[in-house]
């Protein structure tokens, strides 16, 4: 059994296999996608116990995307990342609900701690 179910939603298609294939070698079950619908569409079919996911994606931007997730499983941890972020968009993200907020590029290590943290809250 899996020690994590992720969901990593990144606009970025090499970032989203990169990340996956880090952290399925740690043990962790992830499934990635490249935009907000295909997100939500997943997490209507599959229970996930964290999303990993851009602040900044054409279209349905991160945000956008969490309150939709959150809709569909409201126990859900979020980690928000992003690579042109501003203190202002780490708060507002935090105050909508994610657990943590990491910029890119992403070390692994933090994330499997913030992850680890957030399933454990």
């Amino acid at each position: 059994m899996a020690l994590l179910r992720v969901l990593l939603i990144d606009d970025e298609e090499e970032l989203v296999f990169t990340l996956a294939e880090r952290l399925m070698l740690r043990g962790i079950e992830v499934e990635g996608v490249t935009s907000g619908a295909d997100a939500i569409g997943r997490v209507q079919e599959k229970k996930f116990d964290v999303v990993v996911l851009d602040m900044k994606m054409p279209g349905m931007g991160g945000l956008e995307v969490m309150r939709m997730i959150r809709r569909e499983q409201p126990t859900i941890k979020f980690i928000l990342m992003t690579g042109r972020g501003s203190p202002e968009e780490g708060e507002e993200g935090m105050q909508g609900g994610a657990f943590a907020y990491l910029l890119k590029p992403i070390n692994i290590e933090d994330l499997m701690e913030k992850m680890m943290e957030a399933v454990s809250v």
